[in-house]
């Protein structure tokens, strides 16, 4: 299906050095239609979003970059939505974020004040924007409606994301979450830090068995949704087995 995207996850820089970076986007290429930036996703300073997405389009991608509310007051957001289009990022995930491991979080931003205000940028400024919100497997706020991209929480069974498709209706794209688990021992931790993220049992006693079932998984999900035809296509996060799910997916999506 020509159509189906696949937004691939790009780790971002900790440090001052993009290599690792660069690596990933062009390991990725071979499956991915986006690359989907976070934005101190971890609760930890990364290189800006914005300008791993510049790197993205330097390289010849696409890029969504992501920005968080947590992180930034409103002159910082509307400094942001300049930077980017200075350097023609024109498409973003706006997401609430984490409690950040230092500090504390800005409350001058929601996710929807932020997809008014790059309305307001965008028409102001002359400059298109594509906006993607975050959603659960449960109701969506009437406000998300105005986003052109729905981002899904992660899923680990076809069926459970098209049973919640089933209750929605929206005229934008819509990518479901599918997310690569390169251990046991990360599926647990995510299961107690994020209990609406958590890992059935039976998918943690597979990766006990053999860690590599991990991309296996997703990668079935990955061509399980895009033979549904109920979604747009994947927000595929690869963690650190980016190289094993490129290899597994490419042939499967050709």
């Amino acid at each position: 299906m020509s159509s189906f995207e696949v937004v691939c996850e790009i780790e971002p820089a900790t440090r001052p050095d993009l290599m690792r970076v660069r690596h990933q986007i062009g390991v990725l290429s071979t499956i991915a239609t986006r690359f989907l930036i976070p934005d101190n996703h971890i609760g930890r300073a990364t290189v800006s979003s914005i300008a791993v997405a510049h790197e993205v389009t330097q390289m010849g991608g696409r890029a969504v970059a992501c920005i968080n509310a947590r992180d930034r007051n409103l002159l910082g957001f509307r400094r942001d939505l300049l930077t980017a289009a200075a350097y023609g990022v024109e498409e973003f995930l706006f997401v609430y974020g984490d409690r950040p491991e230092t500090g504390r979080r800005s409350d001058d931003l929601t996710v929807r004040s932020m997809i008014d205000i790059a309305r307001e940028f965008s028409e102001s400024h002359d400059r298109p924007i594509r906006i993607g919100a975050s959603c659960g497997l449960g109701p969506v706020p009437a406000w998300k409606q105005q986003a052109d991209a729905w981002y899904v929480q992660v899923s680990y069974t076809l069926q459970a994301l098209l049973d919640w498709r089933s209750t929605v209706d929206f005229d934008g794209a819509v990518y479901a979450g599918v997310m690569a688990l390169p251990s046991a021992t990360m599926a647990r931790k995510l299961s107690t830090d994020v209990p609406q993220l958590a890992v059935p049992a039976d998918i943690i006693d597979r990766l006990d068995a053999d860690p590599a079932t991990g991309v296996e998984l997703a990668a079935d999900l990955v061509t399980g949704v895009r033979d549904s035809s109920a979604f747009d296509g994947v927000h595929l996060i690869p963690v650190n087995r980016y190289r094993e799910l490129a290899a597994t997916l490419e042939p499967a999506l050709r």
